[in-house]
């Protein structure tokens, strides 16, 4: 709750002091929160005049059911249709008539919504989103619910179903956590699902869920902290906050899978692809840092190990990465993604994989490779931290998923921190092949193409024929 008392007309709202922690750089944050339980995270940044507003609610595709998946992201998309004062498009056309630019994710673990507005224009940001979590129910009807219906369903067609390796990731989650695992599907939903959801659904969902008390409000930049304060009490103060929300369901699991899950799809791709996804620590553990920076010194880019075996070396590949998926409710995934080179096999790929995760499990990093990687991630972080809107996203990451937002301040010297040592003992555990869920991807040739093929080379035969008979 803020406490706060008038002097002159002005709120002089109490909070915690901004004091920079160490290893922060320098970097503050005051967190208050108000009576309906809405936190409230500010930091001060007078390099430009700019504000970055994000709201965080603690709501993802592991709150959903059976049957109903997809509706958190749905749900992104019609908290864009209007709020009881705002029509239709109205949020887009407020913000960017203003000079700022806005968006919304979702993802396994939250839904989150962000403007960055020149900073004389934060009164609106604040006040729109305001309107929409207070009064969205207001505008929800059948129209806007079948408008958005269509619009995820066609988003599904064009990042999922209708391209090259599209399916990868969702194919990859569902092999790598188990049937019955809040995490076994991803945000995006089923077509049978999408197409199941009910405006009553919808309605249900935003009461549970877009509650003050379940959600972290950021603001980031040139900003007057007792203004904003005032602001943010003048218009979420009276939302009422809801007590009914359900725990979300248990996504431990043990640490090692046990065996190889495989399975090969044949698709009409330009190359054949090997990914595999590894069990790997839950996020915000000093085990994930290790495990991020053995994957960079693996994967993360074009000096990584793997990169260098397959691409430049053996030339059996013309892609090859690892990367991680932070997850704070379920074991983290190493993501690892190789495009093969020609006509090569992916047994071929597989055997050299394996052969480099084995030598670097049994002789580590380098001394060279962890500076180089702990200097990439500090970038990362840095790149991150040094914006307004990296910021506010950031707090509001470590807000919701651990707590407390202080965390994301000091993050880089947490990866600093980290040896060698155990660097090589989180692959040595985790990067095994008994530990590992595998997606390869075989071509085939598209049948549309194949018939087009055959029709181009009768005609051309035809034509061929004609030609002689001329002479």
């Amino acid at each position: 709750m803020i406490n706060r008392f008038a002097i002159e007309g002005t709120y002089m709202p109490m909070g915690h002091t901004a004091t920079a922690q160490a290893g922060s750089g320098g970097l503050t944050a005051t967190e208050h929160r108000l009576a309906n339980g809405l936190r409230v995270v500010l930091s001060e940044d007078h390099l430009t005049p700019v504000a970055a507003v994000c709201l965080w609610y603690d709501v993802g595709s592991r709150h959903e059911v059976k049957g109903r998946t997809g509706l958190a992201h749905l749900f992104e998309h019609l908290m864009f249709q209007g709020s009881a004062q705002v029509k239709g498009n109205g949020h887009f056309e407020l913000v960017q008539g203003a000079g700022g630019s806005l968006n919304g994710t979702t993802s396994f673990e939250r839904t989150n919504y962000f403007e960055t507005m020149p900073a004389h224009q934060l009164e609106l940001a604040l006040w729109l989103e305001a309107d929409r979590m207070g009064s969205l129910l207001a505008a929800l009807d059948d129209e806007s619910m079948e408008n958005q219906r269509d619009v995820v369903k066609n988003e599904r067609r064009q990042r999922y179903d209708n391209v090259p390796y599209g399916t990868a990731f969702e194919k990859l989650t569902a092999l790598a956590y188990p049937e019955g695992h809040p995490y076994h599907h991803t945000p995006i939903g089923s077509m049978a699902d999408l197409d199941a959801a009910t405006l009553e659904d919808a309605r249900a969902f935003f009461r549970t869920y877009y509650a003050p008390n379940n959600a972290v409000l950021s603001v980031v930049g040139d900003i007057d902290p007792e203004q904003t304060l005032a602001w943010i009490e003048k218009y979420f103060g009276s939302i009422p906050g809801h007590d009914g929300k359900p725990a979300p369901r248990d996504g431990a699991l043990p640490e090692v899978i046990g065996e190889q899950l495989r399975e090969v799809v044949e698709e009409d791709v330009p190359a054949r692809a090997l990914m595999a996804a590894y069990r790997l620590p839950h996020d915000g553990t000093r085990e994930c840092d290790a495990a991020d920076l053995a994957l960079t010194v693996l994967g993360g880019g074009d000096s990584s190990r793997l990169y260098n075996r397959l691409v430049r070396r053996d030339r059996t590949a013309v892609a090859a990465g690892f990367g991680l998926l932070r997850l704070a409710g379920a074991p983290s995934l190493g993501w690892l993604d190789v495009k093969t080179s020609g006509d090569v096999e992916v047994p071929v790929i597989e055997a050299a994989i394996d052969e480099e995760l084995a030598r670097f499990a049994e002789e580590g990093p380098t001394a060279e490779e962890m500076e180089r990687a702990q200097a990439q991630l500090e970038r990362e972080w840095l790149d991150r931290l040094g914006t307004v809107a990296g910021r506010a996203d950031e707090l509001c990451r470590y807000a919701v998923l651990f707590g407390d937002p202080q965390l994301a301040l000091t993050a880089v010297q947490r990866v600093l921190e980290v040896t060698a040592e155990e660097v090589q003992a989180v692959a040595k555990a985790r990067l095994r092949p008994d530990n590992r869920a595998v997606l390869v991807y075989e071509p085939v040739a598209d049948e549309d193409a194949e018939s087009d093929a055959t029709d181009a080379d009768t005609a051309a035969a035809a034509g061929d024929e004609n030609e002689e008979a001329a002479k």
